[in-house]
């Protein structure tokens, strides 16, 4: 599968002792962390493993269905 580049936006605030985070436009990407670095670590793998298994998901779900009634395709959006 070819590696591609996306842009997301982090949020990332102070919560007394711990940093804690999210990426907006993806659902349950969350996490915690001393630091801010370590949050923004943690981020980027969380959201990798939540599109790679939505990824797997939707191949599983396309390999048990009839050929003609399902099929995966680019979706291009430009918003403000």
């Amino acid at each position: 599968m070819k590696r591609e580049t996306k842009k997301f936006t982090a949020a990332i605030k102070k919560e007394g002792k711990w940093y804690i985070g999210w990426v907006e436009e993806v659902p349950g990407v969350n996490t915690q962390g001393r630091t801010i670095k370590e949050v923004r670590s943690n981020l980027k793998e969380a959201l990798a493993l939540i599109l790679e298994t939505n990824r797997m998901m939707s191949l599983h779900q396309k390999a048990s269905l009839p050929k003609k009634s399902f099929f995966i395709e680019p979706l291009t959006i430009t918003f403000a």
